[in-house]
């Protein structure tokens, strides 16, 4: 059998996770992106001005840590949805209204339906 390949990749233009998280997992061709706060990374803080500020610079991070695998928004899954994580914390570290996590894939896509798959 062969070895699955899992890679770690990185970026200094999104922020990391203090001595908890990687930015993401690769996994063969699937990224898993871990969850992503509205942090500036040039100053550490979040950014002011509320949840939409703060999504905002969440998946700015989060495009970051996409193009440091060679992939975009292209490749997280945009329609025929995957499963979905919903959770719920007390809060989220350093304040934080709101986290963004995503899996994509990494490498063009192409969707295909055989007779027993849902077309959405």
């Amino acid at each position: 059998m062969d070895a699955i390949r899992r890679t770690i990749p990185y970026t200094p233009k999104a922020p990391l996770r203090q001595g908890v998280n990687s930015q993401a997992v690769v996994v063969d061709r699937t990224m898993y992106i871990s969850g992503q706060l509205g942090v500036d990374t040039a100053s550490g803080q979040m950014v002011p001005g509320g949840v939409q500020a703060q999504a905002k610079q969440a998946l700015t991070n989060m495009g970051e840590i996409l193009k440091a695998a060679g992939c975009g928004y292209e490749n997280v899954f945009s329609s025929n949805y995957p499963a979905r994580a919903a959770y719920q914390v007390a809060a989220l570290p350093r304040g934080g209204l709101v986290e963004i996590e995503a899996v994509a894939v990494v490498g063009p896509i192409t969707n295909a339906f055989g007779p027993n798959m849902h077309k959405l």
